[in-house]
């Protein structure tokens, strides 16, 4: 059974406190070269049958309308697993 997998971003311009404290966890070990740390949102779709370009681009709408807030998120990506 294929997985549809959408990722969803905050927007470059947006806040990200989750981000910014990982960050400074990865600064105090010790890790100062990994910066700008970004924590998004990751969602797993079963699909029974066949994924085609109709079924991603029905996704792609679901995760514009429903899994993300335009406002302050972008889908960043739509991808299949297991097809």
């Amino acid at each position: 059974m294929p997985t549809i997998v959408v990722e969803v971003m905050p927007k470059a311009e947006i806040l990200d406190p989750q981000g910014k404290a990982v960050g400074n966890a990865l600064a105090r070990l010790g890790k100062a070269d990994l910066t700008n740390v970004r924590i998004g949102k990751r969602f797993e779709v079963a699909v029974d049958g066949p994924v085609d370009d109709a079924k991603l681009a029905e996704v792609r709408a679901i995760a514009a309308d429903v899994f993300s807030n335009a406002v302050i998120e972008d889908v960043v990506s739509v991808s299949v697993e297991g097809q």
